[in-house]
């Protein structure tokens, strides 16, 4: 990484329920030139504690750029933009809701926060709507452009990103849509499967509940299945029906990564753009 290429590289970091990871992102082909980093989501997940685990992953980063001599000063990567995917929702600087974290982040300036801990200016956007800006300009979404996508994240939660016409919807979490009288998310997602041990036959059958109330909802062309278990998807996405196309994602778990990054080069600016592969 040279002064001249060093624009198109940001650094993205995904905050999970369970996980926060961080990576270097070549932003213009949404590749990692290495393996991105991850600490286990802090407990309990307090403002304080989330932002520690961050700069001790942004120090982690660097150290790891200088060891495989990505950079030979640690300065030039310490430059770098860094943009934020967080479980929930922003308003006017502050945390509006989260469903994964702790409580004590809601109404707390989230930039202030992550800004003191680590000494950078971060920007940030919801972390479903990251995962879905990077595959929609680098992944399963790049060739539906004009068409109404959405994506879902399966984690420990349900994430949804929408998309029309190439432009984002912000903030649509309609992983909390009812189902059965409770949140969806709390029957569906990928945690519940794992923790309540269920086949993926059993699990499919309450994602095609949750997929066909959606379509009834938002009524998208495609919907685009992302998150981890994404690489599992030949195991039950074959045992749902829907009326739009349903394809697993191709950035898997770097999606939200990916995407952080890119709102980062763009100083906060979520914007689909096309990729040049």
């Amino acid at each position: 990484m040279t002064a001249e290429t060093s624009p198109r590289f940001a650094i993205g970091i995904d905050i999970g329920g369970t996980g926060i990871k961080a990576a270097l992102v070549d932003t213009v082909t949404g590749s990692l030139p290495f393996k991105r980093l991850r600490e286990l989501t802090p407990k309990p997940s307090t403002p304080d504690a989330v932002a520690a685990t961050i700069a001790k992953l942004l120090d982690a980063l660097s150290e790891r750029a200088v060891e495989l001599e990505l950079v030979t000063d640690r300065a030039a990567l310490d430059s770098l933009p860094v943009g934020c995917g967080f479980p929930g929702v922003i308003r006017e600087g502050r945390v509006e809701y989260t469903a994964n974290l702790d409580q004590s982040w809601i109404g707390s300036p989230i930039a202030e926060i992550i800004g003191e801990s680590t000494g950078r200016t971060v920007y940030f956007l919801n972390d479903a709507d990251a995962a879905g800006l990077a595959e929609m300009t680098f992944g399963a979404g790049r060739k539906h452009r004009k068409n109404t996508v959405l994506l879902t994240t399966l984690g420990t939660g349900i994430g949804t990103a929408l998309f029309t016409q190439g432009r984002m919807v912000p903030y649509t979490e309609l992983g909390h849509i009812e189902m059965n009288g409770a949140d969806a998310e709390t029957q569906a997602a990928e945690s519940v499967r794992t923790r309540l041990g269920l086949s993926y036959p059993e699990w499919a059958a309450r994602l095609q509940q949750y997929y066909s109330q959606i379509e009834l909802l938002v009524a998208p062309d495609v919907i685009i299945v992302g998150g981890g278990v994404s690489k599992s998807h030949d195991q039950f996405l074959p045992l749902i029906e829907t009326r739009a196309k349903l394809k697993p994602a191709k950035l898997y778990n770097n999606a939200g990564i990916v995407g952080a990054a890119m709102i980062a080069v763009n100083d906060g600016k979520a914007k689909v753009r096309r990729s040049q592969s």
